[in-house]
């Protein structure tokens, strides 16, 4: 039988009324008496749980309106991920459903939320996922349905962990019996027209990048800015085992670098000269297999110095080693060069330029990211990728009248550029 998710408003106001919270409570399906909203979401209730599936891991937490009450990461060993080599993603998908139940029962929750012990037995009043490798697509929460799950099989934009985030999501949601989202996936395109063109019409530029932690960190600067996103212009610089440094005006993010270009990080190349590399990949001595890895999973960071850990890359500087330094100074480099050209993008009008991702953590390079960077505008630093918490942060807005859930077969309109240039890709965009 089709999935038929809860029916949700199509439309709620920004600004708070009673409307807003009538509607927000008719989209809460454990309200007790949705005709009272004043009863009902006027005060905080219900748990929302999380889920991250990753390369390697898969993260889940359980989140109320005022912040995590458990994060958890499971990680998925070589031995354990080899019996399912040559096979679709979605051939993961109950074992991963089955650890995140397992690791539930462990913490005192069921698939419906706490055990039935405490004081405090507020349900799961919604499940969110990590959004995947969907058509591009606006920013925003999307309601998983039927067309989602079919595009999410059919693994038509490429096989990546990311896919079984609405899948999970959806899994745990019939058990719940709520709905199932996700929020800002990693194909939202919100870039102007002439960000897509290239010196070849044989060459379109994906936009593919980390818009859930990019979007949220933005977010969550204006909210203690106290001013609208809509109002500024940020540079956001995500820096993990990817790296998206992207420009945002009036609430879009207009232009960034894609995971084929930019600046290289602790396993991936980013740019490279192009003749050089047509030359490399007719050399016959590797295979597209090969140098696809050697591009995602085995570059930047590993290819020079064998580990894809910054926190070794700053023991080995501390030592002396003269290549690690080297190194290190080329990546910071090209990551404050690239938000050097997303400030031009906003024409030099830049609010303030946000640092997250897990290399945020690192004092060093922050140290020398401002000292390249300084003169363009602020800088604000959000360590660590915090996408459940995203996650969470988006489903509440929905389930608080804030903003609509969208739908995806509703929202397919990118420009047919972004169509045109989308190709299949299998990738590792943690």
């Amino acid at each position: 039988m089709p999935f038929r998710p809860k029916p949700v408003p199509s439309h709620c106001p920004a600004s708070p009324s009673r409307r807003t919270l009538y509607l927000a409570a008719m989209t809460d399906p454990r309200n007790p008496d949705p005709r009272n909203p004043d009863q009902s979401l006027s005060q905080p209730r219900g748990r929302v749980l999380t889920i991250n599936p990753g390369s390697t891991s898969t993260k889940f937490g359980i989140y109320t309106r005022n912040g995590a009450e458990i994060e958890q990461t499971i990680s998925h060993g070589d031995e354990e991920l080899a019996r399912f080599k040559g096979r679709p993603m979605v051939a993961r998908l109950d074992y991963r459903a089955a650890l995140i139940a397992k690791a539930l029962e462990e913490a005192g929750y069921t698939q419906t939320g706490p055990r039935a012990t405490g004081q405090d037995t507020e349900p799961f009043v919604a499940i969110a996922g990590r959004g995947g490798f969907l058509p591009p697509l606006p920013c925003g929460t999307y309601l998983v349905d039927d067309s989602m799950v079919e595009e999410l099989h059919l693994a038509r934009g490429g096989e990546h962990a990311s896919n079984l985030g609405a899948l999970l999501a959806l899994k745990f949601a019939q058990a719940a019996q709520v709905n199932a989202y996700i929020v800002d996936p990693v194909t939202v395109d919100e870039w102007q027209p002439c960000a897509r063109v290239t010196g070849s019409p044989l060459v379109g530029r994906t936009c593919i990048t980390h818009a859930l932690n990019t979007k949220a960190v933005a977010k969550r600067f204006a909210a203690e800015l106290g001013r609208p996103y809509q109002d500024l212009r940020l540079i956001v610089a995500h820096m993990g085992s990817g790296i998206t440094v992207s420009a945002h005006q009036h609430g879009r993010t207009i232009d960034s670098n894609t995971i084929e270009e930019g600046p290289f990080g602790p396993d991936r190349t980013g740019g490279l000269p192009v003749r050089k590399l047509i030359k490399l990949c007719f050399s016959g001595i590797y295979n597209e297999k090969q140098l696809d890895r050697m591009v995602f999973g085995e570059g930047g960071l590993f290819a020079w110095l064998g580990t894809r850990d910054l926190r070794e890359v700053e023991r080995r500087i501390d030592s002396g080693d003269a290549e690690a330094s080297l190194v290190f100074e080329a990546m910071v480099y090209q990551i404050a060069k690239e938000a050097g050209a997303m400030a031009a993008v906003l024409s030099g009008n830049v609010d303030a330029i946000l640092l997250t991702g897990g290399m945020a953590h690192s004092h060093r390079v922050i140290a020398c990211l401002r000292d390249r960077l300084a003169f363009i505008a602020p800088l604000r630093v959000y360590p660590g990728e915090n996408e459940l918490q995203a996650l969470a942060e988006g489903v509440f807005r929905v389930l608080d009248g804030i903003e609509p859930a969208k739908r995806l077969r509703e929202e397919e309109g990118v420009p047919a550029q972004a169509m045109a240039t989308r190709g299949r890709l299998v990738i590792g965009l943690e």
